[in-house]
C-alpha cells in the first residue's frame, strides 16, 4: 500500500513537533547511528531544502561523513497501534497509524557557524518555555563547550514522508477512532489529514 506523502506543510510540522531524528550513516564500519536534533531550514517558497544540526566531534560519524557526506535523517512523530475496539464494525482489522519522514541528505560540515547553529536551536527548542534559557546564562561553559562540538548542514536529496492516519476509512470510522484512540496528539494529526 503507498501512504499518503502529506505536504510540505505537514513534513515541516513534524519536523518542528519532533525534532529529534536518527542520522544513519554508512561507511567502512558499517551502519551506524546517532539521535541528534535537527532543525529544517527552507528556501524562499517554504520548501525543505536543509536540516541544521551539531554533534559532537568525537561522534565516529563525523569521520564517516567526511569521508562519504551521504546519510539518512529519519524522523517520527505520533504513532500508535488501533484496535478494532475502537471501530463499530465487525470485520474491521486492527492497524497501526503513524507519522514519519526518511529524508536523504548530503552533510556539510560547518565549523565557522558551529556557535550559531546551536544557538538557532536551542532558541527553537526554548520557545515554548515561560522564561527561555539563553547562553548568557551558561557563562563561560559555552567556551568550553564548542570546541568539542561541530555544526553541520544536510542538504537534503530526497524526501519519503509518509503519514498513515486512517485517510483510507470512511468519515463514521476515522471519527471513531479519533474518539477513541488514547494518543492526543495522533488524534490531532488523524484530524489534520
Amino acid at each position: 500500500m503507498q501512504f499518503p506523502s502529506g505536504t510540505t506543510a505537514d513534513l515541516l510540522k513534524l519536523i518542528a513537533e519532533h525534532p529529534l531524528a536518527w542520522l544513519v550513516t554508512h561507511g567502512d564500519q558499517g551502519f551506524d547511528a546517532t539521535p541528534l536534533p535537527l532543525l529544517a531550514e527552507t528556501d524562499a517558497e517554504g520548501a525543505l531544502v536543509a536540516l541544521l544540526g551539531h554533534c559532537s566531534r568525537s561522534n565516529a560519524q563525523v569521520r564517516a561523513l567526511r569521508d562519504n557526506p551521504t546519510a539518512v535523517a529519519l524522523f517520527s512523530g505520533p504513532e500508535a497501534y488501533i484496535s478494532p475496539a475502537l471501530v463499530s464494525k465487525p470485520q474491521w482489522v486492527p492497524t497501526w497509524n503513524f507519522t514519519v519522514a526518511a529524508i536523504s541528505v548530503e552533510v556539510e560540515f560547518i565549523d565557522d557557524e558551529t556557535e550559531a547553529a546551536v544557538a538557532r536551536l536551542t532558541h527553537g527548542m526554548e520557545a515554548g518555555q515561560p522564561q527561555p534559557w539563553t547562553f548568557a546564562e551558561a557563562g563561560p561553559r559555552i567556551a568550553q563547550m564548542l570546541p568539542r562540538i561541530i555544526g553541520f548542514r544536510a542538504h537534503v536529496t530526497s524526501i519519503d514522508a509518509r503519514f498513515k492516519l486512517g485517510q483510507d476509512e470512511s468519515a463514521q470510522t476515522v471519527a471513531e477512532l479519533i474518539a477513541g484512540v488514547s494518543d492526543r496528539g495522533l488524534a490531532t494529526w488523524m484530524q489534520r489529514m
